[in-house]
């Protein structure tokens, strides 16, 4: 077992005194047999009014309202967890999902339905078909981590401060992408190949030096029939394991921001986020 503690700070700084609409918070991660939340605490400012529900993918979600007008909105959340998933590699495939190609079972795709959906391509598929071709004899793990491994080594990755995620379109011709540009094109590609894929936003546990503010961290879930949803991180080529702490899955990118709301004021507005993830001794 595996203790973490992370802080995820966030500050939005306005010119004027503005009045906040309600906000929309995914801070707590999934929890779960491999997760288990020690302790949790939730500071914002001004101060707010909390209801917390289960969304329609049983993601954890905060709303936030406020009543005092401010030209500052503080979010702090600081989270010790104790994290399980010591061996992401110990688990079994049913035998007839061992190989690819292989279909989901009836019951099984009705439910995975939405997550198959692709917005594929022809550049999409053509790189799709330079990781694997029809009549190649793999191991379907084997052939999720040759997709991500081949994301990691052909994208440079680069930290883009703007929202949103690119298209599969843009990342493959720019050759560049953040965590969460990568992790959309290997769900995408994974979903052309005929796998349930769904996106995941949370956080990953590295060393960084003293005055480096981390952030949150994105990659991708593959539905594999007796193993469940299954963990892959493109940006670093290898299976999901310790180090990465789920907060929200979706079936698109754009439902899962850490933090959206909007206000009623003079445009403009400043975004400073801080994220740290400490592992404790155990």
């Amino acid at each position: 077992m595996q203790r973490y503690k992370i802080l995820h700070r966030t500050y939005y700084n306005f010119p004027a005194s503005v009045r906040l609409e309600p906000h929309t918070l995914r801070l707590r991660p999934r929890e779960g047999y491999e997760l288990h939340i020690e302790s949790s605490t939730l500071d914002i400012t001004p101060a707010a009014s909390l209801r917390w529900h289960r969304d329609v993918e049983d993601n954890s979600v905060a709303i936030a309202t406020f009543t005092t007008p401010t030209q500052q909105l503080a979010i702090e959340s600081q989270i010790i967890i104790q994290q399980y998933n010591q061996s992401p590699l110990d688990f079994l495939v049913e035998d007839y999902a061992t190989h690819y190609p292989f279909a989901y079972k009836p019951e099984d795709k009705v439910v995975l339905a939405p997550y198959m959906n692709t917005v594929s391509n022809g550049q999409l598929r053509q790189w799709v078909a330079s990781v694997w071709q029809p009549g190649e004899k793999i191991q379907t793990y084997s052939l999720l981590q040759r997709l991500a491994i081949r994301i990691q080594q052909t994208l440079v990755y680069q930290l883009r401060e703007e929202p949103g995620v690119q298209s599969t379109t843009e990342t493959l011709t720019r050759g560049t992408g953040s965590c969460r540009d990568s992790a959309y094109l290997f769900m995408e590609a994974a979903r052309s190949l005929g796998f349930a894929a769904r996106f995941v936003s949370g956080y990953l546990h590295t060393q960084l030096a003293p005055t480096d503010l981390g952030s949150t961290h994105a990659w991708a879930e593959v539905f594999l029939p007796g193993a469940g949803w299954k963990g892959f991180d493109p940006t670093i080529g290898a299976i999901v394991g310790t180090d990465h702490i789920a907060v929200a899955v979706a079936r698109l990118p754009e439902s899962v921001p850490p933090v959206a709301g909007a206000f009623v004021g003079p445009p403009g507005a400043t975004l400073t986020v801080g994220v740290w993830v400490t592992a404790f001794p155990a």
